[in-house]
């Protein structure tokens, strides 16, 4: 079955702050090249999110070269290197997970520490951390970088228009920080979805995303607000969570270009039962 196609890719570098997206972009073992490799902790080495500071999502990032740039409101921009080689391992957690991470710089701790008013280390996952998905969901060779818990996050473009419309509202699709977004199917279609390939890829979606507090955070302001989690409550709610877009896991690594086409090859029972 085929209709949809790649209509948006959008990755992450650093864990809660702004994303970038892209026209095409490698895909590697972890999920799209850099996505999450960078994260915040605490003085106690637990990962940081806009959970807990919604001023995290006024940070912007870039890619230029091999720079990573920081750039928030009243500060100068920060330039780092995209693959820090050197560094202290900081034993960090994130959930359930203890990883060894990697500590980038005094001038960064410092930077992020006074934007957002509290102090915190930024750290990066190197390629010889390995992070393994939980293996209810995935298999021994799936991994992942900072991501809560999946590489990839998938949400249809009418997914979200059925939303807005029953929120009345025109919420942005940045609100909830997908990876991937598909046009071309019904809303909620990929509630049913199990596997599918996008280009040349093969993917696996065992597990619909449930949701916290991120997206009631305008990532423009950085205020709170009741939606959509007050209207998510109410029409996609199951086993007291909320759910809006399917966790994803590749099958092999390559590029994946806007306009790639999404073929739908397995599907299943609503995930969520709803």
């Amino acid at each position: 079955m085929t209709d949809s196609t790649l209509s948006a890719i959008i990755l992450y570098p650093v864990k809660s702050l702004a994303g970038i997206s892209v026209t095409s972009w490698p895909v590697t073992k972890t999920g799209l090249q850099y996505d999450r490799k960078f994260m915040l902790i605490d003085k106690a080495a637990q990962f940081i999110s806009q959970r807990k500071l919604p001023r995290m999502a006024l940070i912007k990032t870039a890619l230029i070269g091999h720079h990573l740039i920081l750039s928030a409101p009243g500060m100068e921009n920060l330039s780092l290197p995209v693959s820090p080689t050197d560094g202290d391992i900081i034993k960090s957690s994130i959930w359930l997970d203890q990883c060894d991470a990697l500590s980038v710089s005094v001038e960064a701790d410092q930077w992020l520490s006074s934007f957002l008013n509290q102090d915190c280390r930024l750290v990066y996952q190197p390629e010889e951390t390995i992070r393994q998905v939980d293996t209810h969901y995935g298999r021994y060779t799936d991994t992942v970088a900072f991501s809560d818990g999946f590489p990839f996050l998938i949400i249809s473009e009418n997914s979200l228009v059925s939303l807005n419309r029953d929120m009345q509202l025109s919420l942005p699709m940045t609100r909830f920080r997908p990876n991937l977004v598909i046009n071309g199917c019904p809303s909620y279609a990929e509630d049913n979805w199990r596997e599918i390939s996008i280009g040349a890829i093969d993917f696996r979606l065992p597990k619909a995303c449930s949701r916290c507090s991120v997206p009631t955070i305008d990532p423009e302001t950085a205020q709170l607000g009741k939606e959509p989690l007050a209207t998510l409550n109410r029409i996609r709610k199951w086993e007291n969570k909320v759910y809006f877009g399917q966790n994803a896991l590749h099958n092999q690594c390559g590029t994946l270009t806007v306009g790639d086409t999404v073929y739908v090859k397995v599907t299943g029972p609503k995930q969520p039962p709803i």
